[in-house]
């Protein structure tokens, strides 16, 4: 099950890994038992055990690096993998400028333990009373809470503007401070975040015109302004740092109407099982006494071989499985892959591909949240195409994720002056001949992260 939950990249890595500790684990093809050569070879060779030193063996190993790597693919195969912009994370960007602070010894720890309790989209979720326990118990760091006030608002003053906020006012506040003050819409947009913030957070624009004593237009400045803050800091440089690249488990190519699947294998080694190992075996085993020493190679010699065996035996069983998944997914599914075209995704849950395949509905989870699928339509996490299913006004079987494109189209096409509402939207589906309940659609706008229709109001 491990075994199946590791993408390729990561099954990449195991096998490296393995190949490095287990020196009965080759790269190569197997022998058919039946070859004649292979044949004589084993009945007329054999290592003498004698002439060997044991110690090498039950010592740590050192493998070449060459047989690490698989040079089996040509300068003509595909790269499948996908590459994305990498850089330094956020806490290293962070890390890097503390030392521009004017900060004593005791701030400076206390500015790196801060550093690395900034989350990914760059706010720091402790209060300052568990900052302080946390110094204490993990630093040995006695603080006062005036120290870790004033070493926060230090590290708030780092790019980028608005990191270490305790909460999105005060984000956006940090971020419209950092902005010259000589355009009267940052002094409205700082005035608005400051003091009217749950008026602008429930957009009820007629009380801030009247709170703050702005026109419509004045208004609808500061707004614009505030709309191209950053909510989330550090989230571009925490996605980023997340994975240098997506390494596709599957590839799925369209040929004259017909659909060809394969398993991404191209760093992944052929193994087998070291014929030197086996040598070996056979060399203590028929040997008539054998001294302690000898006894602990025969040991370590069988260990290593069954473990090979069962990682080769593992990988096979992995393939196998994988295999019969995807086929199951692209049979459910043909119409969608072979079109794109997302509003011919049928329902599709966990149980369907596990009843089709004859495995327990836990395996095929493993496989589907976290295989990736190259197709001709991109590169797609294999559980976006697991859907629950409705009913249209024909009695037909629709996805949820077409109800869903649906329902982002009628949203974006709206007026935003007058928003509909999700009992509005429900009488529209209905009229393209979806029924879809107003609490299913409050449901998967939920989903689709859409705000309800007040908030989507502008002016």
């Amino acid at each position: 099950m491990k075994m199946i939950q590791l993408s390729t990249l990561e099954l990449e890595q195991k096998i490296e890994s393995e190949m490095g500790e287990n020196p009965a684990l080759e790269s190569g093809i197997e022998k058919p038992s039946n070859d004649p050569l292979d044949n004589d070879y084993e009945e007329n060779e054999k290592i003498e055990t004698d002439e060997i030193e044991i110690d090498q063996y039950l010592s740590d190993d050192e493998i070449p690096s060459y047989k690490l790597y698989a040079n089996n693919y040509s300068s003509d195969d595909d790269t499948s993998t996908i590459p994305v912009t990498g850089g330094i994370s956020l806490h290293q960007h962070l890390s890097q400028q503390i030392g521009n602070l004017i900060l004593s010894e005791t701030e400076m720890e206390i500015a790196e333990f801060i550093i690395g309790s900034i989350d990914e989209s760059g706010y720091l979720r402790r209060s300052n009373e568990e900052l302080i326990d946390d110094l204490a118990f993990t630093q040995n760091l006695m603080v006062t809470e005036s120290q870790i006030e004033k070493t926060i608002k230090a590290v708030q003053s780092l790019d980028p503007a608005g990191i270490a906020a305790r909460s999105l006012k005060e984000c956006l506040q940090l971020q419209l401070e950092k902005k010259k003050k000589d355009r009267p819409e940052v002094g409205h947009a700082l005035e608005i975040i400051k003091n009217q913030f749950d008026h602008f957070s429930h957009k009820h624009y007629s009380k801030l015109q009247e709170r703050i004593g702005l026109n419509k237009e004045e208004l609808k400045t500061a707004l614009d302004l505030i709309s191209r803050l950053n909510p989330k800091p550090g989230g571009a440089l925490s996605s980023n740092n997340q994975n240098n690249q997506i390494v596709p488990d599957f590839i799925l190519t369209l040929e004259d109407g017909e659909l060809n699947i394969q398993l991404n294998q191209r760093n992944a080694p052929q193994l087998k099982v070291s014929n030197t190992y086996k040598e070996m075996l056979t060399g203590y085993s028929e040997s008539e006494t054998k001294t302690n020493s000898q006894q602990e190679a025969v040991q370590f010699i069988k260990q290593k071989l069954d473990a090979a065996q069962w990682f080769i035996d593992a990988i096979k069983q992995r393939h196998q499985t994988l295999t019969l998944t995807i086929n199951a997914i692209l049979e459910h599914q043909r119409e969608y892959f072979l079109t794109g075209d997302e509003r011919k995704l049928r329902p599709m849950i966990l149980k369907d591909i596990a009843d089709k395949v004859s495995m327990d509905i836990s395996t095929i989870s493993r496989v589907a949240n976290s295989k990736y699928i190259d197709t001709p339509y991109g590169t797609k996490l294999l559980k976006t195409f697991f859907s629950e299913g409705l009913k249209n006004e024909d009695g037909e079987d629709v996805s949820s994720i077409e109800i869903k494109k649906i329902l982002e189209q009628l949203i974006s096409e709206e007026n935003k002056k007058k928003p509909l509402t999700d009992q509005t939207l429900s009488v529209l589906m209905k009229e393209k001949g979806y029924l879809v309940a107003r609490r299913t659609i409050a449901k998967y706008r939920e989903q689709l992260d859409i705000p309800v229709a007040r908030l989507r109001k502008e002016l």
